[in-house]
């Protein structure tokens, strides 16, 4: 197994902290239960951009963060965990092409609607329809956020070098 640098857990801490703040936001879209975060569109770009295991676990961390501060329980770590494993795991398999990034956000979304409406014993089609708004700006969004994402991580790696100066954690 590698050893985490100083650089590795620098760079996983402040992607979760990223999914964190985002995914304690909800945007309203107009119609209840279709809220919408920013944090899903992140989620694929930083999977795309970091890879898959920095993702997940920036993203187990998020939710822990995020359950240490009564903003989340655990059937928001349910529906983050099964949006993580699909999407990412879309990314992870497919790679970071602009079909896949499209398509992977909705995907984990409809995954884990669907599993929520089945920890909830309900019909999944009522979530799966107030998930659609949520799903249309994940679209929209995840390929300026890994475009941006790729930019900043080149410039990042070009200024300090890519674990150049690290020290084994």
């Amino acid at each position: 197994m590698k050893k985490l640098t100083a650089y590795d857990v620098a760079q996983i801490a402040l992607l979760a902290s990223m999914i964190a703040v985002t995914g304690s936001f909800k945007l309203p879209t107009g119609i209840p239960g279709a809220e919408f975060q920013l944090s899903a569109p992140l989620a694929v770009a930083i999977a795309a951009v970091f890879g898959f295991w920095r993702y997940i676990t920036a993203g187990i961390i998020a939710s822990f963060i995020l359950m240490l501060l009564g903003i989340h329980n655990f059937i928001n770590f349910e529906i983050s965990m099964v949006f993580r494993l699909v999407a990412g795991g879309l990314v992870a398999i497919l790679g970071p092409s602009l079909p896949v990034l499209l398509m992977a956000g909705p995907a984990g979304t409809a995954a884990a609607r669907w599993v929520l409406a089945l920890t909830l014993g309900i019909d999944a089609w009522p979530l799966l329809v107030a998930a659609l708004p949520g799903m249309v700006y994940s679209v929209l969004l995840v390929w300026p956020l890994y475009k941006t994402l790729q930019r900043v991580k080149t410039i990042v790696e070009a200024q300090y070098g890519k674990h150049k100066h690290s020290h084994s954690v």
